[in-house]
């Protein structure tokens, strides 16, 4: 009796072949032991997968997705055998990820030579920006996206929430001021982005409810790391994730303001990718290696740990 592994084998061949006599020589089998077998497939599965009346084989409808589906399942069951048995080392391949310039700086680059380290024979192209790719055809096979996931058909891993603060270095609070209030920002520098999907307004806790505040400033930038830089350096105010202020808090250089006004302002992050269950075994090496330690980096404290 035929395991339902070598029915699909023995399907691929004759879809192959074209033809039940040609899949039976190949095979070493009888035409009429092929016929057979497609039969028994058919009746097991309900539906019809090929078409008896040209001379030439034709799939069906249902046919065609049970070839190309079962295409896909075997090439699997052969990488994850060679896995088991080469080792995980032997997985190889590009893996093609974008992420904004903040989280891949800090959260993804510290993880990739321990990846390596496992996964020798992948290669990540990373690009790193705060612009929303497109997937599709920016052939990117995993995106790390920050804020409102869009409704789409990709499939998405949550990594966790980042909670936005309002920081600024020491010398610009001794130079300027520390604002007590959410009116006092009227009168300070607010550092801001010039990508698309952003609006110079923060959002922040006032009278028991969310406002969007506008704020106005020098700067517009299309990443979080140039705007962090010129907070440290002492030129505004700027509002940016709290795993993005972690070091420079701790280290001194960057100080929370107004932090009763932003208890809710956080955004979620997704690793977005394409396939689902035929997704690459590379690409899935990847999001199962980094994915859980990109959760812990997000949920460390920020507290000092310096005595």
């Amino acid at each position: 009796m035929k395991s339902r592994t070598d029915e699909l084998q023995i399907f691929l061949r004759v879809v192959e072949a074209g033809s039940f006599s040609e899949a039976a020589r190949l095979l070493m089998m009888t035409p009429s032991t092929i016929s057979k077998l497609i039969a028994r497939l058919e009746a097991r599965l309900g539906v019809r997968l090929v078409e008896r009346s040209t001379r030439r084989l034709a799939l069906t409808a249902e046919g065609q997705i049970y070839y190309e589906r079962g295409q896909t399942l075997l090439a699997e069951f052969d990488e994850v055998e060679r896995e088991l048995t080469q080792g995980v080392a032997s997985t190889g391949g590009t893996v093609r990820v974008n992420a904004s310039v903040a989280f891949g700086v800090l959260g993804l680059e510290p993880l990739l030579p321990d990846f390596w380290q496992l996964y020798p024979n992948i290669v990540v192209d990373l690009s790193l920006s705060d612009e929303i790719v497109d997937l599709y055809l920016d052939r990117t096979d995993v995106a790390f996206r920050v804020g409102t996931l869009p409704d789409s058909s990709m499939m998405a891993r949550r990594i966790g929430a980042a909670r936005r603060k309002i920081v600024a270095s020491p010398a610009y609070l001794q130079k300027h001021g520390t604002p007590g209030v959410i009116d006092d920002l009227a009168h300070h520098n607010c550092l801001g982005f010039n990508f698309r999907r952003s609006a110079p307004v923060w959002p922040l806790k006032e009278s028991g409810r969310i406002v969007d505040r506008a704020v106005n400033g020098c700067l517009l930038a299309n990443n979080g790391e140039t705007v962090r830089r010129m907070a440290v350096a002492g030129v505004g105010l700027a509002r940016i994730g709290d795993y993005h202020a972690r070091e420079d808090i701790v280290a001194g250089r960057l100080v929370e303001v107004l932090g009763d006004a932003v208890p809710e302002d956080e955004e979620q992050i997704h690793a977005l990718f394409l396939g689902g269950g035929r997704m690459p075994q590379r690409v899935r090496a990847f999001l199962d290696f980094v994915c859980p330690r990109l959760q812990a980096f997000l949920q460390a404290d920020t507290r000092d740990p310096r005595p």
